[in-house]
C-alpha cells in the first residue's frame, strides 16, 4: 500500500469513528430518550374529564397550543395564569401572524368559573411576562363584562432592558399597554412588584417568585423576568415555572427557595436557555406538564429533565388539555380531554 493511500484510509477511519461516535450521542440524547418520553406515562393514570365530578382543587392547564393558560380551583375560588395566545397582530410582522386561542380561553372560563348567573369572578390572575404567549388573551378576556378579577400581578414592562432585536421585533409593548388599559377600564389594581408573600386561594397556598435583573448592564430577553406560581395543598406541592430562564441566574437562584415538588409546569415550554440541570434536580418533579404541542417542544430538554428526574410527562396538545386534581390526601389525579 503506497503512503499515499495509507494517508488515505487512516483519514476514512477516522471520520468513520467521530459520526459513529456522533451517532452514538444523537441516539442516546435524541433518540432513546424521545422515544421513551412519547409514551411515558407509566404512574399517571390519565381519565377523561367526564370522570372527574364536579367542584374540588384543580389545575386547568389549557390546551392553547405553544402558550400558557391556567385556571386554578379551589374551594369556589378561581385565578388565571396567563391566557394564551392571541390573534393580535399590532405591526403586522409575518411572523406574528399567529393562531389565537383568547376566544377559547374566555369560554372555558365562562364554562368553568362561572356563577349561577354566568358571571366569572377571578380572586387574582398573573401576567407572568410580557409575551403575547402568555398575556395575548386577557384583554379579550376582560373586554367581557362578564369577568373581572380582584387584583393582577403584572410587572412593568421596561424595553431598555430587552435586547433591541426583540423590542423591534415582537410586539412585547403592545401586549403589555393592551392588558394594563383592559384592567384600568375595569378598575382591578395592579400589582406590579411582588414581594413573595404567601397568600391563600380557598385551600391553596400561593407564592409568587420573581427574578432578579442582571448584575451587569447586559440585555436580557423578556423570559428573563418572568414570574414563577407556587401552589400548595397539605404539602403537595405545584411549581407554574412560567418561562423563566437561566440566562442571569434566575433558576440557580430561585431553586433552592422553590425546593422539592410534586408537579412541575415547566418552563418555557421546554425550549432551550431553561430547565437547567441544578433546577430541575433540586425540584426532583414527580410529574411534568409541558404546555406545547408534541411536534413543537425541544425533545433534547425533556429528555434531559426525564434523564435526571426520570419524571412522569404530560403535553397539552397531545391530551387536550389536562385537569390536575389535588386531595386532601395529597395524591394528584389527572384528566385529560378538557375541551
Amino acid at each position: 500500500m503506497t503512503k499515499t493511500r495509507k494517508i488515505v484510509t487512516a483519514v476514512i477511519a477516522v471520520l468513520c469513528a467521530i459520526l459513529l461516535v456522533i451517532g452514538l450521542t444523537l441516539l442516546f440524547v435524541i433518540g432513546i430518550p424521545a422515544a421513551q418520553f412519547s409514551s411515558k406515562v407509566e404512574n399517571v393514570q390519565l381519565q377523561p374529564v367526564s370522570q372527574s365530578g364536579e367542584g374540588g382543587d384543580r389545575i386547568h392547564f389549557m390546551n392553547t397550543g405553544s402558550s400558557d393558560a391556567i385556571l386554578l380551583e379551589c374551594d369556589g375560588h378561581f385565578a388565571l395564569i396567563d391566557a394564551g395566545e392571541d390573534t393580535d397582530n399590532p405591526r403586522g410582522f409575518e411572523a406574528l401572524e399567529l393562531e389565537g386561542f383568547e376566544d377559547r380561553v374566555l369560554a372555558y372560563l365562562k364554562e368553568h368559573a362561572a356563577d349561577e348567573n354566568g358571571q366569572v369572578y377571578l380572586d387574582f390572575v398573573v401576567g407572568t411576562h410580557c409575551h403575547s404567549d402568555h398575556l395575548g388573551g386577557f384583554d379579550t378576556i376582560f373586554a367581557d363584562d362578564a369577568v373581572t378579577a380582584g387584583r393582577a400581578y403584572l410587572k412593568v414592562y421596561d424595553s431598555s432592558k430587552i435586547k433591541e432585536k426583540e423590542v423591534e421585533e415582537w410586539d412585547n409593548q403592545e401586549v403589555y399597554d393592551q392588558m394594563v388599559n383592559a384592567l384600568q377600564a375595569r378598575n382591578i389594581p395592579i400589582v406590579s412588584e411582588p414581594d413573595g408573600t404567601p397568600f391563600t386561594l380557598g385551600n391553596f397556598t400561593i407564592t409568587l417568585f420573581n427574578t432578579d435583573d442582571p448584575e451587569t448592564d447586559e440585555k436580557v430577553g423578556e423570559n428573563d423576568q418572568s414570574l414563577g406560581v407556587l401552589v400548595e395543598k397539605n404539602g403537595t406541592r405545584v411549581f407554574l415555572a412560567g418561562d423563566i430562564d437561566s440566562y442571569s441566574g434566575d433558576e440557580a437562584r430561585l431553586a433552592p427557595e422553590i425546593g422539592d415538588v410534586d408537579l412541575l409546569k415547566v418552563g418555557h415550554h421546554s425550549y432551550v436557555m431553561s430547565s437547567t440541570r441544578k433546577f430541575i434536580k433540586t425540584l426532583s418533579p414527580e410529574t411534568c406538564v409541558i404546555t406545547n404541542n408534541y411536534e413543537s417542544l425541544h425533545k433534547p430538554v425533556s429528555a434531559y429533565i426525564q434523564y435526571l428526574c426520570d419524571p412522569d410527562f404530560l403535553l397539552t396538545g397531545r391530551e387536550n388539555g389536562i385537569v390536575a386534581v389535588i386531595g386532601d390526601n395529597g395524591q394528584i389525579d389527572y384528566y385529560n380531554d378538557i375541551h
